[in-house]
């Protein structure tokens, strides 16, 4: 059977309507792009790489001289992930972020710094450093993953691939590998626009979700889910996992508004069923794409136009940012494809019976 996102099947999350892609590269601008790695490592096929690289880039330009306004969210910090310590601090994004496994990011950070310093000259010599943004959540029940099989080359490639396109979702790039709420998990994604001004203009936001956590217990306490029925998964042995979530909007927002948005993230991650686990790292990284910030200027100053907090529109991207997040991670689920890993262990993709119509 086809796989299809939770709309192709009837089934609508929250008020707002979607983009014309219900994804992240609904915001003008935003690039994605996966490299995926599925084929046995040993000729006795119980090595398997299962597993892979995700490229999310604000813009099609040179990220490091033109930055945007981004910031990141912790609900629990159970991760590896690099380069959210500056992220948080300056409120700045220089490089696309990146996503993959959780021995892989080493490899994927050199990568996507060869990267930005072969289109940068500059940096170290008569600039400062470049930060890279790397998030990961552990695919070791189907990808041999002490056997590394990511390169820094796969970095580059999936920067290279990102394109303004339909995203392509499911068992895919950094998905590849991944479980959520007991079934076979990976990326998801979808958009909300969200009008003020008596439809005058209209603001998108778009999240990506990379989708690595939970139990099927808990997805079938789940509302939208019927019957108790349940796969032979055989993944009691997973660790908690996790989720990482990217949220993009073209709204003009500073860092600390944007961090507002993001926080609501958990609302919809929640609504799936997550109470964010003790070994499960739950994590939000969200940009602005409303305008670029030089990295040179002669300038002391610099101007920012920003939406009011006390009008009604920072309600609906409250709102916009935990519907998306709830049907992004849903849309991982239903895209995603039975895959077989290492050990001759197979995760069964989630049935469409279950789902409530």
């Amino acid at each position: 059977m086809t796989r299809k996102k939770l709309r192709e099947l009837g089934i609508k999350v929250g008020q707002l309507p979607p983009g014309s892609k219900n994804c992240i590269t609904d915001v003008k601008g935003v690039h994605i792009g996966h490299v995926t790695l599925h084929y046995p490592l040993t000729e006795d096929e119980n090595e398997w790489a299962c597993t892979g690289v995700t490229a999310i880039l604000p813009h099609g330009g040179n990220l490091f001289s033109k930055k945007v306004i981004a910031t990141s969210f912790v609900f629990n910090g159970f991760g590896k992930s690099t380069g959210f310590v500056q992220l948080n601090e300056l409120g700045r994004l220089e490089s696309p972020i990146m996503l993959t496994n959780t021995f892989a990011i080493p490899a994927v950070t050199q990568g996507t710094l060869e990267y930005v310093l072969e289109k940068n000259p500059e940096i170290g010599e008569t600039t400062g450093t470049v930060n890279i943004v790397v998030g990961e959540c552990n695919d070791s029940y189907l990808n041999s993953i002490r056997m590394m099989p990511v390169k820094p080359e796969h970095a580059k490639e999936a920067i290279r691939k990102a394109s303004t396109s339909k995203v392509e979702e499911g068992a895919v790039g950094a998905g590849t590998g991944m479980v959520c709420l007991g079934y076979k998990g990976g990326i998801g994604c979808s958009s909300r626009l969200v009008t003020i001004n008596d439809n005058e203009e209209t603001y998108t936001l778009g999240c990506l979700v990379l989708s690595n956590f939970g139990t099927q217990e808990e997805l079938h306490t789940y509302n939208r889910f019927v019957g108790n029925e349940m796969s032979d998964v055989g993944t009691d042995s997973q660790t908690d996992g996790s989720i990482m979530i990217v949220l993009a909007t073209d709204a003009p927002v500073n860092e600390r508004q944007l961090q507002r948005i993001a926080k609501r993230c958990g609302i919809g991650l929640g609504r799936t069923g997550s109470h964010m686990s003790h070994g499960s790292g739950d994590i939000v990284i969200a940009f602005s794409t409303s305008q670029t910030i030089p990295h040179f200027s002669e300038q002391n100053k610099e101007q920012q136009f920003l939406l009011r907090e006390d009008k009604s529109v920072m309600n609906s991207l409250f709102k916009a940012a935990a519907e998306a997040t709830e049907e992004a991670i849903l849309n991982s689920l239903t895209k995603a494809e039975t895959k077989k890993g290492r050990k001759g262990r197979t995760v069964k993709e989630l049935p469409f019976h279950l789902l409530k119509k």
